[in-house]
């Protein structure tokens, strides 16, 4: 466990780094007056005897940074700690500095669940940022609504969920799945698609909605195959992806098996530059793992690329490379990552309390003019409302964009006739 208090003088490294950075401006622009005005009392703001002082706040990280979940989960903690720096460049939430206590969930769902626990009751923070998959999700909401905290949960996901406790910055099954199949089978003639995925509740659930609306919609599934986390020889299934032939191997692979699922197709002859593969799992920061050149030509169905030509991204992207390095990257989870503690700074200032229930009846409407998407609102479902699009891998690790809808799709976590 570690705590760390982002603030820092006038001439400190990070703030330097943050006013060369980003300007910030987009993100001024979303915000009430009230973050910039004279604090108000703690007993006024926090009635339910979280971690509030006069001058600071405690919030949660808890991410993998350890385990096969770490290449893809590190880059949101990244996120949510240049975000809450940049906050707390800029006043903090209520007048108060924000600080950061770090817990690793270690790839292992019960970790997740005795870390939120402890995040929760000993530590009495007033948000926590964090989980990466499903199973990591489910373990923790139980603990979530038991002791009535706040988590903002960044990745795209199956659905099929709704708590008052959770904030999905990601995006849900209509917002990537039925999208990015409708896309391939129009762009793509698709009629036969290939399901490949790890082996726990997001892949089997995403691949279940995938295999309804393909069989809905009069094309088939030529085969359906999992495989554990971690798992690194995938020979067999590349075997049966050639002999079946399919139009599109849709996959969603995650974590570091990726790297071994990519290099293999390559060495088998798999030129994904020919043959169609769509993944709804491959964001930037899995792509730095597998190498561009192993998955190049490849589809990807998310909200967001690093490459969005947008001035909101063009600023986000030279704040983060200054905060971790030139040849860090971004991905889709990485960005939704980081509108989670500026979406929470936004509800606390709206609902003028750190209290968790009015935090979570204050969500709804609220927006983020400054995202680097583009532009998001919380829907009464406590999703994003968000655009779709398609980005198609380059050798160089970034996708180009393709595709994307002319407006923000409407979550709808509850879809009918895909429960």
């Amino acid at each position: 466990m570690s705590s760390d208090t982002f603030g820092g003088g006038s001439h400190s490294p990070l703030r330097r780094k943050l006013l060369l950075g980003m300007a910030a401006a987009p993100a001024l622009a979303l915000l009430p007056r009230a973050g910039f005005a004279q604090a108000l009392p703690t007993a006024a703001v926090n009635t339910t005897k979280l971690a509030v002082t006069d001058g600071t706040v405690k919030v949660g990280i808890l991410h993998s940074v350890t385990g096969t979940m770490a290449i893809s989960e590190t880059g949101s903690v990244e996120a949510e700690k240049l975000a809450i720096a940049q906050i707390n460049e800029m006043g903090g939430v209520l007048g108060r500095k924000i600080e950061v206590i770090q817990e690793d969930g270690a790839s292992d769902w019960p970790t997740f669940a005795e870390k939120s626990r402890k995040l929760l009751v000993e530590d009495k923070v007033a948000a926590v940022f964090g989980c990466w998959t499903s199973a990591s999700r489910k373990a923790v909401l139980p603990v979530f609504e038991q002791y009535n905290g706040m988590l903002y949960y960044p990745t795209f996901y199956e659905g099929l969920e709704q708590s008052k406790n959770v904030i999905y910055t990601g995006q849900e099954a209509t917002q990537q799945i039925l999208a990015g199949l409708d896309w391939v089978a129009k762009e793509k003639g698709a009629k036969t698609f290939f399901l490949i995925g790890s082996d726990y509740i997001w892949p089997r659930t995403s691949n279940k909605i995938a295999r309804k609306h393909i069989e809905k919609n009069g094309m088939k599934v030529s085969g359906e195959e999992y495989f554990p986390l971690g798992h690194t020889q995938f020979n067999s299934v590349i075997n049966k992806i050639k002999l079946t032939k399919p139009d599109v191997i849709y996959a969603s692979v995650v974590g570091g098996s990726n790297v071994a699922f990519y290099k293999q197709l390559k060495a088998a002859g798999i030129n994904l530059e020919k043959q169609t593969l769509m993944t709804i799992s491959v964001t930037e920061d899995e792509m730095l793992g597998i190498g561009g050149e192993n998955i190049a030509g490849a589809y990807a169905c998310m909200k967001y690329f690093q490459s969005l030509d947008n001035s909101n991204n063009k600023e986000f992207v030279a704040a983060f490379k200054k905060m971790w390095g030139a040849d860090s990257v971004i991905g889709d989870v990485t960005q939704a990552a980081y509108l989670g503690p500026w979406l929470w700074k936004a509800t606390v200032e709206k609902a003028q309390s750190f209290d968790i229930d009015k935090v979570a009846a204050a969500s709804a409407g609220i927006e983020f003019k400054g995202a680097p998407e583009g532009y998001v609102r919380i829907h009464e479902n406590h999703h994003l409302w968000s655009k779709t699009r398609v980005g198609r891998a380059k050798p160089n690790g970034q996708f180009e964009v393709v595709y994307e809808t002319a407006g923000l799709i409407e979550p709808d976590p509850f879809p009918k006739g895909y429960q």
